[in-house]
């Protein structure tokens, strides 16, 4: 992963480079599973539970599935899983297009909030990306840390041996934004795809050379 001399653009996922309706997904898993709104995010979407997962508790998409499974007290397999989740994600092109113009100016990862099922399926739930991040296609699990934790982004700079001032980063989330911005990396909050692309002319026509 080490090139230094080249910048690094980091991109969250949902609602940047896919809009995702998470009120769909949480439809059709209580349709799945016959639990309420309420109670799934009362026995998942919490800190023991997804925000957990986001930050590397659970080692792989099975010790994932089997925890979910349990706290939800239904069974869900994984292909039920994948299957509910993609359907809420849509590709946005101009963020696509975004990401290939920041492709042609230095290297590209993807940071997103999500567990090792996620991570697993990627290639499946956002199959616009793997042609354009290859094997950078990585979630807050890999790193052990969630956003907005300063951490995560402490362990992409390091993976990809960039120092702060060489990268940029993407997302929809103003604390995630801030957190980046307190360690010198250039963040940019995510409204719509041209003012994106926009932030990536600027950021790049701002470098005036290799790290030193």
């Amino acid at each position: 992963m080490a090139e230094p001399d080249r910048p690094l653009f980091i991109f969250d996922l949902d609602d940047v480079l896919y809009s995702f309706d998470w009120r769909a997904r949480m439809a059709a898993l209580s349709e799945l599973t016959g639990l309420a709104f309420e109670e799934l995010r009362a026995r998942w979407w919490h800190s023991e539970g997804e925000r957990a997962a986001e930050a590397g508790r659970f080692a792989d998409a099975d010790e994932y599935l089997a925890a979910f499974s349990a706290a939800l007290g239904v069974p869900v397999t994984e292909v039920d899983w994948v299957r509910i989740r993609g359907a809420a994600m849509t590709p946005l092109p101009g963020s696509l297009a975004a990401v290939r113009r920041a492709k042609d100016r230095g290297r590209i990862t993807l940071l997103t909030n999500n567990g090792p099922l996620t991570l697993k399926h990627l290639h499946r739930l956002a199959p616009e990306l793997p042609p354009l991040f290859g094997p950078h296609l990585l979630t807050s699990s890999h790193y052990g840390a969630r956003k907005p934790d300063p951490a995560v982004f402490e362990r992409v700079l390091a993976a990809y041996a960039t120092p702060a001032p060489r990268a940029f980063f993407a997302d929809d989330y103003p604390p995630n934004v801030a957190a980046a911005r307190g360690l010198g990396i250039t963040a940019h909050l995510f409204t719509e795809p041209a003012a994106l692309t926009q932030a990536i002319e600027d950021f790049a026509a701002g470098l005036t050379g290799p790290a030193g």
